[in-house]
């Protein structure tokens, strides 16, 4: 059994939460000994409709600015862009919180005997006991909480029950903490609606309960019942983001004759499990731990003292994440998942596209969890449009343009006055790369032809964008994000031409397209031929005075030598621009690059130290990939499991689970390697389920470091690869749903 456990309650402290969720719905988990308190959150809720926010001075000044940063007058061009490029208003929209519900115990003490909670990461329920402690002779009930998000009705549910047969007396309420227009029931259930800002964006939340026995009052913002055994709560909430009539969805999401809590139980377990049981990962452990509490164990892991049981649950709590905030009709998971508790949250809990929405999505193909990314692409969809109006209004372009945030309703304009990631024109052209990912892994050729468009509207605006300079393509103004360098006279400065970065991406970008074209089979000769003209003028990446991987066109200066972002190195990962195998030299460098970060402080934000792990496991650096993850466990994760920033912020759990494939697996079309990083302290273990380019399923088991058995599993799809594994070779040739065993 995968689980976190605690024997101590959180209080208030939503790190010491438990979240559950079903993609729309979320809540994090939390209380005392007489009360659980959701904090909750629905996936389109946020402040306020779709607004036009271009800056109509950008166009006219884009050569100035180009001009300026030509010269190296940065500064001057800095001071440009924000005046002229930045967003009108200067923010896109931001997630909100949706309110607490908070279900209370009368008459019962404040001290219990024996608190006892934990969320089953094999069936994604939550559960809570109480033993109270009684000061007399009068028998106090022993309470069992249960709790779970259905994604099939998209109810939240809550059930108590009486474990000693004792009755209680309880109640539920609903606070939204900023405001609800309007609160009221109907004899059963209670209601709460309100409008958010702009265009009648409006929501609707609502509840009900079931009782064995027992009296049960309803007013206006709760519900309670005295001298039940059983108690089962039902909530759902909507917003006209998707429902016309949010109270019509919410009533008759509760339109229940019965208590249906088994029913919904069973639907909700077998659901989940369809998909969490895909991939399971299995290490050696030498100590038990399991009966301890899941802080507990998290406070005293360390390389000293290895805990590889935690190390599986923390996995398996990466994929129970991206299973409870991003279901394939949901949003995508944004910066906080699902779970956020503020009313003006952290970077608005928005979605930022300089890698953290991506890094969300890292994990999605290797393991097993390929339609959970679909959100992502109708979001790119929304983005399209919106980044029609961007590109041309803003700097003249045809195509699509997108910068480093953007909302629910696919905003595009650049955000905030922050010249190190404002003004950086690559965040649709990276997510772009995520379609060809996916195609490579599910070879679903009509989800291609539906994203075709999308990917050649951004290299449509590449087409227009791109100046040329002694033969070499130019893209301008850019940045790396979110890095400062420093001129030899000492100006510090971010803007700049051809960031090693953005022609990385534009170097993926152009090259998928071109394949793309080739299986979707579109006839457009000159835009094609345009094509790569362009992608044979974009500059090679360059290795510096250090040795290191050169982050823009000059080998300049860094002003903080382990800054988080380690951007150039996209190339090495999620790219494979950079492998030991094809660029040795540049992985080298690739190397230099990570260490002298890492001797500098780097990697001291969560979803930084993720990125890291991924990039030594394409360096084959198993040692160095586990020494990170202990670095991640023991400074950038919260007693509840999830990524700490700091604060809170869950492209780190994302992107940490996506290295546990890299090292196990890594593949191409042409090529699979078998544990090409796997860490010393896994000498034996075994893996099921991970997904190779091609579609096919990979089930290993190794003892003493080397492979003992494999077997391949093809998907719907005929599959041909060659699987390597410690300096041997095989071929692989399957039909669909064909198998292979290598005994090795």
């Amino acid at each position: 059994m995968s689980r976190l456990y605690y024997d101590k309650w959180a209080g208030r402290d939503w790190n010491r939460g438990l979240p559950i969720g079903n993609g729309k719905i979320g809540a994090m988990i939390v209380g005392d000994a007489r009360e659980t308190r959701l904090m909750l959150n629905e996936d389109s809720l946020w402040y306020g409709g779709p607004i036009d926010r271009v800056n109509q001075d950008a166009r006219e000044h884009l050569d100035e600015v180009r001009e300026l940063l030509f010269a190296g007058r940065i500064p001057e061009a800095e001071e440009l862009m924000v005046s002229v490029f930045s967003g009108v208003p200067t923010s896109c929209r931001t997630y909100s919180v949706l309110g607490n519900l908070t279900v209370h115990y009368e008459h019962c003490p404040d001290v219990c005997e024996h608190y006892a909670r934990e969320l089953d990461l094999d069936t994604a329920v939550a559960s809570c006991e109480r033993v109270f402690t009684s000061k007399n002779s009068r028998p106090l009930p022993e309470i069992r909480e249960t709790l779970f998000c259905d994604e099939s009705t998209n109810l939240l549910v809550f059930r108590a029950d009486s474990m000693n047969n004792v009755a209680f007396d309880v109640c539920a309420d609903f606070e939204r903490m900023i405001w609800y227009d309007h609160g009221f029931h109907d004899g059963s259930n209670v209601y709460a609606m309100g409008e958010m800002v702009g265009d009648g964006y409006s929501f609707c939340a609502g509840m009900t309960a079931f009782t064995d026995t027992g009296e049960k009052t309803v007013t206006a913002r709760r519900i309670s019942a005295k001298g039940v055994r059983s108690f089962c709560l039902l909530f759902t909430a909507a917003t006209t983001y998707r429902e016309i009539d949010p109270l019509s969805y919410v009533r008759s999401s509760l339109a229940f004759s019965a208590d249906p809590y088994e029913k919904l139980l069973r639907i909700h377990t077998e659901d989940y499990k369809k998909r969490f049981d895909r991939v399971r990962i299995e290490l050696p452990v030498k100590e038990d731990k399991s009966s301890l509490p899941t802080d507990e164990r998290l406070a005293c892991m360390d390389a000293e003292h290895p805990d590889n049981g935690l190390v599986t649950t923390y996995f398996d709590f990466g994929r129970y994440l991206l299973i409870s905030s991003s279901s394939p009709d949901s949003l995508p998971a944004n910066l906080q998942g699902i779970w956020n508790p503020h009313i003006d949250p952290p970077w608005g809990s928005k979605y930022t596209i300089n890698i953290n929405l991506q890094m969300n999505y890292w994990p999605a193909e290797t393991l097993g969890l390929a339609e959970c990314a679909k959100p992502l692409f109708e979001l790119m969809k929304r983005m399209c449009e919106r980044g029609r109006k961007t590109a041309w209004d803003m700097y003249g372009c045809r195509g699509t343009v997108a910068h480093h945030n953007t909302d629910l309703w696919g905003d595009t304009a650049p955000q905030d006055e922050w010249i190190p990631g404002t003004y950086w024109v690559m965040g649709m052209a990276w997510l772009c790369t995520h379609v060809w990912k996916h195609y490579q892994y599910t070879l679903d050729k009509d989800f291609l032809a539906e994203m075709y468009p999308v990917v050649k509207e951004s290299v449509r605006f590449f087409h227009d964008f791109c100046i040329e300079r002694d033969g070499i393509a130019i893209i301008s103004p850019s940045v790396s994000p979110e890095n400062t360098y420093i001129l030899t006279d000492g100006t510090r400065g971010c803007a700049c031409y051809n960031s090693t970065i953005d022609v990385e991406i534009l170097r993926d970008l152009l090259t998928q397209f071109l394949a793309m074209s080739r299986i979707v089979e579109q006839d457009d000769e000159d835009f094609i031929n345009t094509t790569e003209a362009l992608l044979r003028k974009l500059p090679p990446i360059r290795i510096g005075r250090y040795g290191q991987i050169m982050e823009w066109m000059e080998d300049y200066e860094e002003a903080e030598l382990g800054h988080r972002h380690i951007s150039h190195l996209y190339a090495l990962y999620p790219s494979d621009q950079i492998t030991t195998d094809g660029t040795p030299e540049l992985a080298d460098a690739a190397r230099v690059t990570l260490e002298r970060r890492l001797s500098h402080g780097g990697g001291h934000t969560g979803w930084s130290r993720a990125w890291i792990l991924n990039m030594f496991a394409r360096l084959g650096e198993g040692a160095k990939c586990y020494d990170n993850l202990v670095a991640l466990l023991q400074s950038s994760t919260l007693p509840n499991l999830l990524d700490n920033h700091p604060p809170f912020q869950i492209d780190g759990n994302f992107g940490a689970i996506a290295a546990f494939g890299e090292m196990l697996l890594q593949s191409d079309e042409k090529h699979v390697r078998l544990l090409p990083a796997l860490p010393p302290q896994w000498p034996d273990g075994s893996a099921r389920g991970l997904v190779a380019c091609g579609g096919a399923q990979y089930d290993i088991q190794w003892e003493s470091a080397k492979v003992k058995v494999c077997t391949v599993t093809a998907s719907a799809h005929p599959y041909m690869t060659t699987v390597c594994w410690e300096g041997r070779k095989t071929e692989v040739n399957l039909q669909p749903g064909e198998s292979m065993r290598i005994n090795l």
